[in-house]
């Protein structure tokens, strides 16, 4: 690979780590808002399903970003951006409580109070996405690669879905575990997020195969990789 094609692999890297991290901390921003994704009352264990967290939407981006770079760029590079996504979220958390600490101007469009309302769980909730995140991304990376040297490359809708849906499960199982632990939520709704997330996921990961796809074709061609091959930019 010349130069040129390099630096420009460098760069959808970059671009990929960006939008990876973005999802990932944004989801722990909203998390405290919650919504109802679909036009039926169905109730299991006493609960409504399909009531979820608006911090669900853009998670899923993250596994197919994962995906998309292990796929291209191999297992060590999709482990970096897993590890810069651990980073981020840390970070993040000590921007909130300092800026949760320091008082807040009379002037000020949002007082100190509203702040801390909004905010005050996200240590809690980046922590437990963290264990969660920690847990199931490295779980999605191993069974993704385990599954390409099994098959040789060949069926690509294989070992996205079959990664993703497993280390999707194991995520909301750890992430809600843990939220109604610190009595973010109550346990009585455990069941009803539990299953309510994993089919959304579910379903999020059966309509980005085609995206997949379509983004892995894409950079195979522009970069002339076959199947087998990975892209080495350093």
């Amino acid at each position: 690979m010349d130069i040129k094609s390099k630096r420009l692999a460098f760069r959808i890297y970059l671009f990929l780590t960006g939008l990876f991290i973005s999802s990932l901390v944004v989801s722990n921003l909203i998390f405290q808002k919650f919504f109802y994704w679909y036009p039926l009352d169905i109730k299991i264990f006493g609960v409504t399903l399909f009531e979820l967290s608006v911090g669900i939407l853009p998670y899923p981006v993250t596994f197919l970003i994962t995906d998309l770079i292990s796929e291209i760029y191999g297992k060590e590079k999709a482990t970096n951006v897993v590890l810069a996504g651990i980073f981020a979220s840390i970070f993040s958390i000590l921007i909130i409580l300092v800026s949760d600490a320091l008082p807040a101007l009379k002037e000020s469009p949002i007082d100190g109070e509203t702040f801390y309302k909004v905010f005050s769980k996200t240590p809690i909730a980046v922590f437990s996405s963290m264990l969660a995140y920690l847990f199931s991304q490295f779980i999605d990376i191993q069974i993704y690669h385990f599954w390409k040297k099994k098959t040789k490359g060949n069926y690509l809708w294989l070992r996205n879905n079959i990664s993703t849906f497993g280390s999707q499960i194991i995520d909301s199982f750890t992430v809600l575990c843990l939220l109604c632990f610190f009595e973010i939520i109550p346990w009585e709704i455990f069941y009803g997020l539990f299953l309510s997330s994993v089919i959304f996921k579910i379903f999020i990961a059966v309509i980005d195969t085609p995206l997949l796809y379509f983004f892995v074709f894409i950079l195979r061609k522009r970069f002339k990789i076959k199947k087998t091959e990975e892209i080495d930019f350093y």
